[in-house]
């Protein structure tokens, strides 16, 4: 009986730091939609689909940030925007839940944050007519984690709902 070989991909994984195999394993794009689709789903909004375009302009702005992993908001792109870092071990799923998280602090009657707290990461992640996701991950210079994600087309408009 022949010897299976295992795929490649797996192959590396098996031979190198198991940690950094399942950190890698956890940052697909498939990762980045099912959570994002996931809280969607929660609150009755449409799933959405990953867009090349919009990976590129990820990754792109998280390169820019990787000398100093600020997490700097910018103007003018056609996109909107979550972004997390400073951890040294982020996943994809572990930085969409902290913006799903801030759910808490949202109120849909009122369609305000409780005061003093952040809830428009959150809001993005469900804003309904955001359809397309692409988003990045880099190691910055200091060792933290920082990931990005951007939406098509943008969401968080002033007294609009996400829902």
């Amino acid at each position: 009986m022949a010897a299976r070989r295992l795929p490649l991909a797996l192959a590396a994984c098996v031979l190198a730091f198991a940690a950094a195999c399942s950190v890698q394993a956890q940052n697909t794009p498939q990762d980045y939609l099912a959570a994002h689709n996931a809280a969607r789903a929660a609150v009755g909004v449409g799933p959405m689909v990953w867009d090349a375009q919009v990976a590129a302009y990820a990754q792109s702005y998280a390169n820019q940030r990787r000398a100093d992993c600020r997490l700097v908001h910018s103007t003018g792109s056609n996109y909107g925007r979550t972004s997390s870092g400073d951890r040294a071990r982020w996943t994809a799923r572990e930085a969409v839940q902290s913006w799903v998280n801030e759910r808490k602090d949202y109120n849909y009657a009122t369609n305000t944050c409780t005061p003093g707290r952040v809830c428009g990461h959150y809001t993005q992640v469900v804003w309904r007519n955001s359809v397309r996701l692409g988003c990045a991950r880099v190691r910055c210079n200091s060792g933290a984690i920082l990931i990005t994600c951007n939406y098509s087309p943008p969401g968080n408009y002033v007294g609009q709902r996400p829902y």
